[in-house]
This record gives C-alpha cells, structure tokens and sequence, in this order.
C-alpha cells in the first residue's frame, strides 16, 4: 500500500482494515443467557493492549456484556506505553502476533504499512514505542472498545456463584456484580513494584522512585543520579535521566556481568510455545530457574543508550551500597568510597504476594502458590517463584484446599504471575497468541456448561421447516 504522505496514497488508511471486518463477517450475538443479578458477564481489570485484545476476543466469541475498567484517568495516562515504559523501541521482535489475534488486517504491520508504506516497515528493525502506542489507540479505536476510565478495583467479593466488585471511580463507589473476572492488571497485578530496603528504610521518600512511578525527569536537570539494578527498565531509565541532563548517572549491578543470555528465546517454537502448560511441574520449575539465574537481560540498544554519555558509570558486582543522608544528599559508601546523589531509581522488579493486593484480600490466602504445589530439588529451591500462583490450563486460579474456594476458578490471570505457569511474561506481546485464545475459550465452556440448562432447551426446542411439500409438490411422482 502506497505511503500515507504520498499524493497518491489512499486518503483512507484503515480501508484495508474495514475490508478485513467484512470478510470475517459480522460479530455474532450474544448467546450468553441473561441472569438475574447479574450486571456483567465478564469484568476485564486493565484497559491496555491485552484488556482491549480480550474485549474484542470476548466479543468475537459472542460473550456479551463484557466490561473493561481502568484506574487511570484517561486513556493517556493508561498501561506503561507512555508512562512507565521508557524504552526508544519495543524489546520484542516486531513480527510476533500481537491484539490481532489471526486477523492480519488489524496487525501492527497492516496498521503501519497503511501510513508509511511497506517500505518504511521493512527498515524499521523493532517497533518505536511511541508507534505502538498509536496503534493500541487506533485499534481501540476503531473496534470500538469502550474502556471506563479511573475506575479502581477495590475489593473482589465472592457471593453465592458471583464477584460483588467494589468500585472506586469519579462518582463514587458502587457494587456491581460479575460472573467472570480476567486480571489484566499489569506487572504488579499480583504484588507490587520491589524497592529494596537499603532505599526504603533509610532515604526519605522524595529522594527515590520505583522505575514504575511517573518520575519527573525534567526536575532532575543537572542532579547526580544512582540508578539500582540490571535489567532492561533500570538501563532505560538511566538513559531517559542522561538525556534529560543531569550530572551523572551511577548503575549498580548486583552480578559481576550483565545478563546476556536470553534462556526465554529457546522455547519460542510453537511446539514448546503452545503445549507448555502440559510440560510437567519438574520441567516448568526448572525453565523459570534458568531464567532466574541467567538473568533478565537489558536489549543491547538500550545499553548502547546509556554509554553514549560520558557522565554514565556502571558499578558490577556491586549491589546498592547502604545509604544514609548527609543535610540533603544521599551518602552511599562504597568499597572505601564516598559517592553522594541527589536522587536514586530502583531498577529492582516486582515482588509476587496476591495477599498484597486489596482487591484479593478476601480470598488470597486459598490462592494455589507453587510452593504449595511442587516441592524443588535442593539446588533449585527459590522463595520468589515459589510465591507465583499455580495457575490452570485457562490461566485461572486455583484453590489450595479442594472445595474451599471454588469461585477461584472464575477469575483469570493475565499479568506477569503466571510466568512460571506458562513459560512467559505474561501480559507482554509473546503472551496473546496463546494466552488470550486459551482464556476465553475456557471463559467460553464455563459459561455454556455454567448454563447447561438453557441451553439444553434452546439445543432441543423446536424448529420451524424452511418449506412445505407445496415446493416440490409439482415435481413428485406418484408413489407406486
């Protein structure tokens, strides 16, 4: 397709986009029964990529009444694409099936192509960030999804088959009750952001941030900043600081060398991809603790970033030193020397604990967690993946009592917990092409099985005939 710039091009970019609506034909109804009391099928928490890729998924399948909440207050301020992302391009490569979910006229590509040309799409090697970040606006957009912007989740009540969920928005609070409830949530949709104690327990609060919080980095101009951490968002937030002015930028790594080694790339084939919730227990531990140990490797671009600057200092082998403060600044002694900053980013992750998360707290204690299901050798013991959730075949919780909380069965997880149950990040753009499928299909069989009554009636009541033997009357032959 031409380019959107060129005086030839098409003056409509989405055609190509509408033309592949039509030839999937028109979204089925909703054959969802209506019940009493019930004012959603399916509540989706998150209304980034992965909540609005449900949203359309969910309506393909005919699942009406579907509602998707965001406890941002608009969609600028929604999921990490312009907020807490901070990386120039994606760290994903940019052919993998994303929101499209098969639909190749609503991919990124299509969606690209259609304003800069096939050419422009082939030289780019990964995808822009600000680029995705339209185009998630665009595909919201033009499926029409409606997402109910600063809308907290509060509180998930069970209620006799149902979710009570606690509402916190601009008018007030209210209950509304659910069947189904998909956690699309983020990287912190089962804890919360990890800072460690060496900032929190001796720095006052003004003086860090998490790399997850909305930094002001126009304010730290000309300041010396400390940066904790290895991995990828550490690296990018450096880099974002170096560019906006400041001083200096000091990272300290823990590990004596970068993470380089991507373990994750080995099991990206379909095989190994799409079967791997069926791999046993002792497999699943034993991929996540390769991960943990290789370490979460920062891309090489974003490492390049930063050592463009000669204000930048990498500290190997050195985790964050304790820290005190001297009138205003922050003292970190170091190997017998004094380093002072006037802010530090933690870089550090995410730590997983459902208890830690309000809208759990009724029921987070009869969440399934790994450790409560798999017991690892001695070499491969770790208290981090063992606070994962042991999550089931539709990514749903499940409970660590049989028959103790069976409503666990009715909240999904799409959010980062589910990685050593299904392999990935889960929530990331590697994640949809199996997780969101695998998710509303089960969605799917609960709710038709949930209802087998109905449907028994409705499979079994009687139809009327398309004709009656005056069709073929004039042309049937006398029996004889």
């Amino acid at each position: 397709m031409a380019a959107h710039n060129d005086p030839d091009a098409d003056p409509d970019p989405d055609v190509g986009a509408r033309e592949a609506l039509r030839l999937i034909g028109a979204d089925p109804p909703n054959w969802v029964p209506e019940l009493p009391g019930v004012d959603h099928n399916v509540v989706i928490v998150g209304g980034g990529q992965s909540g609005c890729a449900f949203a359309w998924a969910l309506r393909r399948a005919g699942i009406g009444e579907v509602s998707v909440i965001d406890m941002a207050p608009d969609e600028a301020r929604a999921g990490v694409w312009l907020n807490a992302a901070r990386m120039n391009v994606l760290r994903t490569p940019k052919t993998l099936p994303g929101p499209e979910l098969g639909v190749p006229g609503l991919s990124f590509q299509a969606w690209y192509e259609a304003r800069h040309g096939a050419d422009a799409y082939a030289r780019i090697i990964r995808i822009p960030r600000q680029d995705w970040a339209e185009y998630l606006h665009w595909y919201r957009e033009f499926l029409a999804i409606p997402v109910r912007y600063g809308t907290r989740l509060s509180r998930i009540e069970p209620a006799g088959g149902l979710f009570r969920l606690h509402m916190e928005s601009r008018q007030g609070s209210a209950v509304e009750t659910a069947r189904k409830v998909i956690l699309a949530n983020g990287v912190a949709g089962n804890g919360g952001p990890y800072i460690p104690p060496e900032l929190t327990e001796h720095l006052p609060r003004h003086l860090y941030a998490h790399t997850a919080d909305d930094i002001d980095f126009a304010s730290l101009r000309g300041k010396r900043i400390a940066v904790v951490g290895g991995a990828a968002s550490a690296f990018d937030a450096a880099g974002v600081a170096l560019e906006a002015g400041v001083r200096a930028v000091h990272l300290f790594a823990r590990r004596a060398t970068l993470a380089a080694t991507p373990i994750s790339r080995v099991r990206g084939y379909p095989g190994a991809y799409d079967n791997y919730h069926d791999l046993p227990d002792t497999m699943r531990w034993h991929q996540a603790i390769r991960y943990r140990r290789a370490g979460s490797t920062a891309p090489t671009d974003a490492i390049e970033r930063v050592m463009r600057f000669d204000n930048f200092h990498l500290h190997l082998g050195t985790p964050w030193p304790v820290t005190g403060m001297d009138a205003d600044e922050i003292v970190a002694e170091m190997g017998g020397e004094t380093l002072r900053f006037d802010f530090a980013i933690a870089g550090t992750g995410y730590f997983v604990d459902p208890q830690a998360r309000s809208e759990l707290a009724d029921f987070a204690g009869e969440i399934l967690l790994w450790r409560d299901r798999f017991t690892p050798p001695p070499d491969e013991t770790d208290a981090y993946l063992g606070a994962h959730p042991y999550l089931g075949a539709g990514q749903e919780y499940l409970e660590k009592a049989p028959g103790a909380a069976p409503f666990l069965r009715d909240i999904h997880v799409h959010n980062p917990a589910g990685f050593v149950s299904g392999g990935w990040p889960i929530g990331d753009v590697p994640s949809m092409k199996r997780g969101i499928p695998t998710v509303v299909g089960r969605i799917s069989r609960d709710l038709f099985l949930a209802d087998l009554a109905t449907h028994q009636r409705r499979l079994t009541a009687d139809v009327p005939p398309d004709f009656t033997e005056e069709l073929y009357a004039r042309v049937t032959s006398p029996m004889r």
